[in-house]
C-alpha cells in the first residue's frame, strides 16, 4: 500500500477508535483496548474514555454489507468471518484470471452482500465513509494486495489457497473451516511491483459505483427490513455535491474527505480533552491529500438527514 494510502487509514483508525494523543499513538485491532495494549494505549491522558478498537468501530470505520462479516445489528458479531459468506466470495473469484479482472467480476457478489443487508438488516445503514468508502475495500484490497505476482501474472493472481490462507481458513469448499487468529502470509508469496494507491482505490469504487449507484449512496434501512432509504446527497451538502457529480473527477474523495472534516469533531466530543489537538494530525494529512484538486467546497453536513436511520442512531450517529 502506498505511504499516502496507508497513513491516512492509520490515523483515521487511531483517531476515531484508538488514542492520537499517547506517547505510543495506536489502536487496537480487536475490542477495547486496555492499559496493557500498545504499549500503553491510554498513557497519553489526553483520552477521555476507554477507546473502542476496530471491533467497536461499527458505522465509523467498519460497516454493513461487508465481504465476509456479518452485519453487526442482524448478526451479532461484526469482527468473525462467516464461513457461508466465505464460500461464496471464494465461489465468485475466476480461477487463472489476472487480479485486475478478478475484481472486476466480484461486482455481482458485491451487489448481492448490498442486497443481503437490505433483506435482512432493519437496522442497515450506508454512510459516506465506513458504506461508500470503506465497504467497497474488502472486495478490492484482496485481489489488488493479496494476489501473488509472478512472470505469468505481473498484475497479480489470488489463487484460492492463497485466499484461504490470508483468511485463515482450511479444508476443501464446501467443508471450509475458520480459526480465528491465524491469518498469515503464504510461502512464496510476492508483492506487487508498486504499491497500491488511494487514486487506484477510488477508481475500482466508482467502477463498482457506476454500474450501481446505490453503492456510491448515503442511506440505509429505516427501521424495516427492504425499507431502503437514500439521503438526497444534494439536501446532504447544500447543494455542493449531487449523485451525479460524485462520479465525476476528484468528486467522490472530495465529499468523503471533507465529509469527514466536517463531521469528526461532533462524533469525537467527549473522547479528548484537547478535541483540536487530537484531529490535527487527521487533517492535516486530509488537506495535504486534498490539496490541488480542486475540490468544491464543503462547508458542513445537514446530520437531520440521517434520524430516520435507526441504524444511525443505535451506533451513537457514527458515520
Amino acid at each position: 500500500m502506498a505511504i499516502d494510502f496507508g497513513t491516512f487509514l492509520a490515523l483515521y483508525g487511531t483517531v476515531f477508535n484508538g488514542d492520537i494523543l499517547s506517547l505510543t499513538p495506536g489502536y487496537s485491532i480487536g475490542g477495547p483496548a486496555n492499559t496493557g495494549t500498545l504499549g500503553g494505549l491510554l498513557s497519553g491522558a489526553g483520552v477521555l474514555q476507554t477507546p473502542s478498537g476496530l471491533s467497536g468501530s461499527h458505522n465509523n470505520y467498519e460497516g454493513d454489507t461487508s465481504a465476509a462479516r456479518g452485519d453487526l445489528y442482524s448478526t451479532g458479531s461484526n469482527d468473525l468471518l462467516q464461513i457461508p459468506l466465505f464460500q461464496r466470495y471464494y465461489d465468485a473469484l475466476l480461477p487463472d484470471t489476472p487480479a485486475p479482472q478478478q475484481y472486476s467480476a466480484l461486482f455481482p457478489y458485491r451487489k448481492s452482500r448490498f442486497d443481503d443487508s437490505i433483506n435482512t438488516n432493519p437496522y442497515f445503514f450506508f454512510p459516506q465513509f465506513a458504506g461508500v468508502l470503506v465497504a467497497p475495500a474488502g472486495y478490492a484490497f484482496p485481489p489488488s494486495m493479496m494476489a501473488n505476482h509472478s512472470d505469468q501474472y505481473p498484475e497479480g493472481y489470488l489463487d484460492k489457497e492463497t485466499f484461504k490462507n490470508f483468511f485463515s481458513v482450511s479444508g476443501e469448499p464446501g467443508k471450509f473451516t475458520y480459526q480465528p487468529g491465524h491469518e498469515r502470509i503464504p510461502e512464496n508469496w510476492y508483492k506487487r511491483a508498486t504499491p497500491y494507491t488511494m487514486t487506484e482505490f477510488l477508481l475500482q469504487v466508482l467502477e463498482f459505483g457506476l454500474q450501481d449507484p446505490r453503492l456510491l449512496s448515503v442511506g440505509g434501512n429505516t427501521g424495516t427490513t427492504n425499507s431502503f432509504t437514500g439521503v438526497s446527497v444534494s439536501d446532504l451538502t447544500g447543494g455542493v455535491f449531487n449523485a451525479a457529480t460524485l462520479t465525476e473527477g476528484n468528486n467522490l474523495q472530495c465529499f468523503v474527505f471533507q465529509a469527514i472534516q466536517a463531521e469528526a469533531p461532533g462524533q469525537l466530543t467527549g473522547l479528548y480533552k484537547d478535541l483540536t489537538k487530537a484531529l490535527q494530525p487527521l487533517f492535516n494529512n486530509i488537506d495535504g491529500t486534498l490539496e490541488g484538486l480542486g475540490c468544491p467546497q464543503l462547508m458542513g453536513l445537514d446530520d437531520s438527514l440521517y434520524e430516520q436511520y435507526p441504524g444511525y442512531k443505535k451506533s451513537g450517529g457514527a458515520v
